[in-house]
């Protein structure tokens, strides 16, 4: 079996506001900046992803946009996958609210063929998530900070990931 990896990520910093959906918050001006540097890292470690699955909300599609932006960047061109095409992009509703079980779900019905998925959620579901695979070191850290990063090594099927090692933590601040 070819390894795999997953990248959790939590969305970035989002405006706090009480007039607007919670699904509607934007990011912050530094919320564009560290998921753009959470982009240009992702880069520099190889890891651009053949598939992404993001939450439907306007703060993770955000997220997701600057990170594109950094990966390119950082890649020197378009931000492509092991693959050598554009990333195929699914706006999923579960990560949103689905909880744990949900997330991990969709994780096991990316496409077969993908080498690298990056997953951009919500606390505390993307936490719950890295901590379910491997709960080793990002328990005692406390979880995903906004912009945070899990990068985990699966050594099984996608539809048959139960524990993916953790290989690799980053959080971003501009």
């Amino acid at each position: 079996m070819t390894d795999r990896t997953l990248v959790i990520m939590r969305h970035a910093k989002a405006e706090q506001s009480a007039s607007k959906r919670d699904i509607d918050r934007l990011l912050t001006e530094r919320g564009r900046q560290d998921a753009h540097a959470a982009g240009t890292w992702l880069a520099a470690q190889g890891l651009s992803p053949d598939v992404v699955v993001c939450s439907p909300a306007a703060r993770t599609r955000g997220t997701w946009h600057e990170v594109a932006v950094g990966l390119a960047e950082g890649s020197g061109g378009a931000a492509e996958g092991t693959g050598g095409a554009a990333a195929t992009v699914h706006y999923e509703p579960n990560l949103y609210d689905g909880g744990l079980s949900a997330a991990l779900e969709v994780v096991r019905e990316v496409d077969p063929d993908a080498k690298i998925v990056l997953l951009i959620g919500h606390n505390p579901t993307v936490s719950a998530l890295s901590h379910r695979l491997d709960d080793i070191r990002l328990r005692a850290a406390g979880g995903l900070r906004t912009s945070g990063i899990a990068v985990h090594s699966v050594t099984t099927a996608w539809a048959d990931c139960a524990s993916a090692a953790l290989t690799a933590d980053h959080t971003p601040r501009s």
